[in-house]
């Protein structure tokens, strides 16, 4: 199975590759995300350590039972070859209806085929009210007219 873009990636091929994992993320389907990754990919998510698809398409079962209304927005930081960095935010609420706005910075390598192989992932969170959220579209894709992580000024 291929995975276009493909590496080595330029800046429009690297962007699209963000674009692609952030639509996947903000689907919020663990068994479609997880067939992004490699059979053998690494992740570092926290004090998480998952190893190989079905260790990580159960982390975002996980991950999205918990972080409800999840919204992500993901930005190309840099790329070189076959890896990518992103920064991004993403918020969502707890099953109180505590809302929450996430950072972080991600580093990503890819096989030849497109499907990524290591992800490590640096997030910190913060409580918000409900006034102060951003990420307000339906649930799902991000319009592409909705403000990137600049244009928020995040």
């Amino acid at each position: 199975m291929s995975r276009p873009p493909l590496p080595p990636f330029d800046e429009t091929s690297a962007r699209e590759k963000v674009r692609l994992a952030e639509d996947g993320w903000n689907s919020r389907d663990p068994a479609r995300v997880a067939q992004a990754y490699t059979e053998n990919t690494r992740w570092r998510n926290r004090a998480e350590f998952p190893r190989g698809r079905e260790e990580a398409r159960k982390f975002l079962e996980r991950k999205w039972t918990k972080e409800l209304e999840y919204r992500l927005i993901k930005e190309l930081w840099a790329y070189s070859g076959n890896r990518i960095a992103v920064r991004y935010a993403y918020e969502y609420h707890d099953d109180s209806g505590n809302w929450f706005r996430a950072y972080g910075n991600e580093n990503w390598e890819f096989a030849e085929d497109g499907l990524m192989q290591n992800r490590h992932a640096s997030i910190n969170e913060r409580p918000i009210t409900e006034a102060e959220r951003l990420f307000r579209w339906p649930l799902g894709r991000r319009p592409d007219d909705h403000p990137g992580l600049s244009e928020l000024g995040l």
